[in-house]
């Protein structure tokens, strides 16, 4: 891989790469590591994409897995987070601020589905490849997420 494909790529994917590393843990820190780490094995792959839309699914699917990798490390289980607030992400708005906060309030599982179909207009069958899960089973999940910000939001 060339330097300019590299930095291409960093720089059109490395955005998404955190926030979707962020979704699924909700740490700045973690996130900028998967980030690196799904960047490193990019770059150290061998076999080229067949498009654009391949590598970016590639990409996300690796993050996805970094992320679930680092979730179920030793040190992750044993330690207490400390309650930081860091904004990760800004928005435009008050309203997109809040929206996004109830969006990261969810679930794991709802949270990420969510932010795939909305923030990265990834289909219903490319989120279902990138969680390794049912396309009818992600159907579902936003289903119940869409019904729990409902209900959250009606609270609010």
């Amino acid at each position: 891989m060339t330097e300019e494909a590299f930095a291409r790529a960093v720089e059109e994917y490395g955005d998404t790469l955190f926030r979707v590393a962020y979704s699924c843990l909700r740490n700045r820190s973690d996130a900028q590591d998967v980030m690196q780490e799904t960047l490193l094995k990019f770059y150290m792959e061998k076999k080229p994409f067949q498009s654009p839309q391949h590598e970016k699914r590639w990409l996300i699917r690796v993050a996805v897995n970094e992320s679930k990798k680092l979730l179920r490390s030793a040190w992750r289980r044993r330690s207490v987070p400390l309650e930081e607030r860091d904004e990760a992400v800004t928005f435009d708005t008050l309203a997109q601020q809040a929206l996004f906060e109830e969006v990261m309030a969810l679930p794991p599982k709802y949270r990420l589905a969510v932010y795939l179909y909305y923030y990265e207009s990834f289909s219903v069958r490319q989120i279902a490849e990138a969680l390794g899960a049912n396309p009818s089973t992600v159907q579902t999940w936003l289903m119940r997420a869409r019904g729990l910000l409902r209900e959250s939001l009606q609270e609010a």
